[in-house]
């Protein structure tokens, strides 16, 4: 779940101003594609990600990179008034961070779920490589109720 969204247009330090943000996951090997676009101006926003785990390796459609090395993307975009989603800055959630204690218990309840804030220090959509400290995975069952937690790993 990402809570704390930017709003609906920031302006990067030397890069333009962007209106009317999104954010969405990105499909692996088709960057055009995004998993359901959310406004930038949103309260909160949750995607729900279909994966399978073989051991301590993630794979799915929304799943980047390879063994050892998974991650997901958050795309952050314009959309114009034709609906087209042009891409600005992303950020990267790297499923290595996810502590063995929780991805181990996220394996038999089915649910590995990641809490974050999505704006940066400077108010603008967060990006780059989202540092364990700054998210909080936890194992859910499958109505969504945590049932293992710990903090990331140091970062």
């Amino acid at each position: 779940m990402g809570t704390g969204l930017p709003g609906s247009s920031c302006q990067p330090a030397g890069a333009p101003a962007y209106t009317n943000i999104h954010v969405g996951v990105q499909r692996r090997n088709r960057p055009e594609e995004l998993l359901d676009l959310q406004r930038g101006d949103a309260d909160s926003v949750t995607w729900t990600l279909e994966c399978s785990v073989d051991g301590a390796d993630v794979r799915g459609p929304y799943v980047q990179g390879g063994p050892g090395a998974r991650f997901v993307y958050l795309s952050w975009g314009t959309v114009d008034d034709a609906g087209t989603f042009a891409m600005f800055r992303r950020a990267k959630l790297m499923l290595a961070d996810v502590p063995t204690e929780v991805m181990a218990a996220a394996t038999v309840s089915g649910v590995l779920e990641a809490r974050l804030g999505l704006t940066d220090a400077t108010g603008n959509p967060v990006c780059a490589r989202v540092k364990p400290r700054a998210i909080r995975w936890t194992a859910a069952s499958q109505a969504g109720t945590a049932s293992r937690s710990a903090p990331s790993n140091g970062g």
